[in-house]
């Protein structure tokens, strides 16, 4: 019964923290902003956004519909 509980608890932490990152996704895209006919120049200036991607530059990453992004190119890992 033990390992019952302990398979339950753990199949819940694991869906929680799905949950979590799914919002912070939704959170770091607004949809209302994304312009895909938006002209932006062709300079590579890279931002990482808050979604983990690199974009060329800020027009790029804002006309995308991010909340926020940082200068420079995201780590490899993300």
């Amino acid at each position: 019964m033990k390992a019952f509980r302990i398979s339950v608890f753990l199949f819940l932490a694991i869906g929680l923290a799905q949950c979590s990152e799914d919002t912070q996704l939704h959170d770091c895209i607004d949809k209302s902003k994304i312009n895909l006919d938006a002209a932006c120049i062709t300079l590579y200036a890279p931002v990482c956004g808050c979604d983990g991607k690199t974009y060329s530059n800020e027009c790029v990453a804002i006309n995308s519909g991010l909340t926020s992004f940082t200068q420079g190119a995201c780590d490899e890992k993300n």
